[in-house]
């Protein structure tokens, strides 16, 4: 596990947005019901509407549980490179997708399985990878403040 300890903002973000496009999937980004998404969040969706695979209602999604049977949207997209140009102009800060201006949470999923947790408004994110090669790729990223730390603290991060 890979504790991000400071915001990765324009060339750092951009690279780490590279990385996790290059390595995942899927990725979500989450609209709460009780916090309203102004225009520029709208947008934000339907720029990436041609790349939706699905929106599901749910109280769970990386690094979040909503308490008191409460949803949110949680929105999924396929990994494509119109997508990852999309991600990397609409934002320059990976703490940024928060709502009202953006979705929140933007997160990545590889092979079904978390692997960039954003928490965004808690300025918590984490990459979950037992690969050495990903793990050497991540912390090559110049600028990226990252810590490795041990197996026994990653299940208190294990929230999903």
């Amino acid at each position: 596990m890979i504790i991000i300890d400071s915001e990765p903002k324009s060339d750092v973000y951009w690279h780490l947005i590279d990385l996790a496009f290059d390595i995942c999937d899927e990725f979500i980004l989450v609209v709460r019901k009780e916090i309203d998404l102004n225009d520029k969040g709208k947008s934000v969706l339907e720029k990436l509407n041609p790349h939706l695979e699905e929106m599901k209602e749910q109280s769970k999604w990386a690094g979040t549980e909503l308490a008191c049977g409460r949803t949110a949207y949680v929105y999924h997209y396929h990994i494509n490179p119109e997508a990852r140009e999309i991600i990397k102009e609409v934002s320059n800060s990976l703490y940024a997708w928060v709502q009202r201006d953006f979705p929140e949470d933007l997160s990545f999923y590889k092979s079904g399985k978390p692997w960039l947790v954003n928490t965004a408004h808690e300025k918590i994110s984490y990459i979950l990878s037992e690969d050495e090669s990903e793990i050497d790729r991540i912390m090559s990223i110049k600028g990226l403040k990252a810590r490795k730390v041990s197996r026994e603290f990653e299940t208190l991060f294990n929230w999903y």
